[in-house]
C-alpha cells in the first residue's frame, strides 16, 4: 500500500493550487467548551504552496512529516466510506499539511487537511 501511495502521490502533487480550495475552505476551531466550529478561510489569510514529489520524499525520509499513508488513513477516518482521490503535501503559512480530497458515495467531494507533523486531521470542508 505504501509503495502504491508513493507512486500515485507525485501524479497528484500540484493540482491543489488550481482547484481553488482556499476560496471555499473552512477551518475547524475548538472553542473553550470543546465544541468544534467551522470558520471560513479567506485567501488573504493564508499562503499555500505544494511541494514537489522530490521534496515530499525528502521530507518523509528526514522524518519531518508523517508518511502519506498515515495522512490518508486519517482522512479516511474523518470521512468514512469515501475514496481519497487527491493528496498533496503543501506549505500552509509556516506549517506543512497534507491536503486531501475525498469522494463520498453520494458524489460529494470533501476536502480534508491533515497536519503533516502529527498526522491528525486539522480541518475539513
Amino acid at each position: 500500500m505504501r509503495q502504491l501511495v508513493l507512486l500515485l502521490l507525485p501524479a497528484l502533487v500540484g493540482l491543489a493550487g488550481a482547484t481553488g480550495w482556499l476560496a471555499a475552505a473552512e477551518e475547524r476551531d475548538e472553542t473553550a467548551t470543546g465544541a468544534v466550529t467551522a470558520r471560513p478561510i479567506k485567501a488573504a489569510e493564508t499562503t499555500q504552496t505544494c511541494l514537489s514529489s522530490g521534496d515530499l520524499r525528502e521530507a518523509v525520509a528526514e522524518k519531518r512529516v508523517v508518511e502519506p499513508v498515515a495522512a490518508i488513513r486519517a482522512a479516511r477516518a474523518a470521512v468514512p466510506r469515501a475514496d481519497i482521490v487527491r493528496a498533496n503535501l503543501c506549505r500552509r503559512d509556516e506549517a506543512l499539511v497534507y491536503m486531501l480530497t475525498a469522494l463520498r458515495k453520494d458524489g460529494q467531494f470533501v476536502h480534508v487537511m491533515v497536519d503533516a507533523r502529527s498526522g491528525q486531521v486539522a480541518g475539513q470542508w
